[in-house]
């Protein structure tokens, strides 16, 4: 932007443009005090809104069509997903404009494959926030959930295969497995008790390393209602064990 960015006590979010740049930067502007330039860098300026709650519409456009999944609920801790469970509970008027804005971006994006379409529902307002063009974290409640998970749509759509039928399960939910430290050791534990109850499974990523914190694995879990599987999601969690042996 060559021109001054100037607002008046506007408050926003300032994200670099290049794939995966997480950094956020919060402030208020004042017309009579403050101003900038982005010289030839770029940037994404973004509003807040106010919204209930936010969903991801996994949508399939494939080579018979268009295909929603069951909108998926998540939740997030400092921009990245911790727990997901399907469905998410929306009005009928919600679903369906739901599926009109995410019909209507995946359109324009073309091609075939499994889109991941934020959205923010405010009662029966549905507000775009973006999409990724491939499977999404969120959707890996997808294993558990249906016959055939957003990995395996993503794979069928892209080759060109047919999607008849998807066939849901149940009420599902997914709690991400996030280990911290520094190691390229990292051993998980008392798999025995996490898989005792009914309906639950885990999936051990593989990754080969941690610095920081990193999502090693999720664990899937599948209930009488959402609540029900979310329940049994966090007590499988709680009886994983994770050692982190130094390098």
């Amino acid at each position: 932007m060559a021109n001054y960015i100037a607002f008046t006590s506007y408050i926003f979010l300032l994200k670099g443009v290049r794939a995966n740049d997480q950094t956020v930067r919060r402030r208020r502007l004042s017309r009579e005090r403050h101003g900038g330039r982005a010289g030839s860098g770029k940037v994404i300026v973004e509003g807040f809104v106010k919204f209930d709650y936010e969903i991801t519409l996994l949508t399939v456009r494939h080579c018979a069509g268009t295909t929603f999944l069951k909108p998926v609920g998540h939740h997030q801790v400092d921009g990245d997903y911790r727990e997901s469970w399907q469905p998410q509970a929306m009005s009928p008027a919600a679903i369906e404009k739901a599926e009109a804005i995410a019909k209507a971006i995946t359109d324009a994006l073309g091609g075939y494959g499994i889109f991941g379409v934020e959205l923010f529902v405010k009662g029966d307002e549905v507000i775009f926030s973006e999409v990724s063009p491939r499977p999404h974290d969120t959707g890996m409640v997808t294993m558990i959930s249906q016959d055939l998970s957003e990995f395996a749509l993503h794979a069928r759509a892209v080759l060109g295969l047919p999607i008849p039928k998807i066939n849901f399960f149940g009420a599902s939910a997914s709690k991400a497995v996030v280990v911290e430290g520094d190691s390229d050791k990292v051993v998980f534990g008392n798999l025995e008790e996490v898989l005792a109850e009914p309906d639950v499974q885990v999936r051990i990523f593989g990754k080969p390393e941690v610095k920081g914190h990193r999502r090693m694995g999720v664990i899937l879990a599948r209930g009488e209602n959402v609540e029900d599987a979310l329940a049994k999601a966090e007590k499988a969690y709680s009886k994983l064990e994770v050692e982190v042996l130094p390098r």
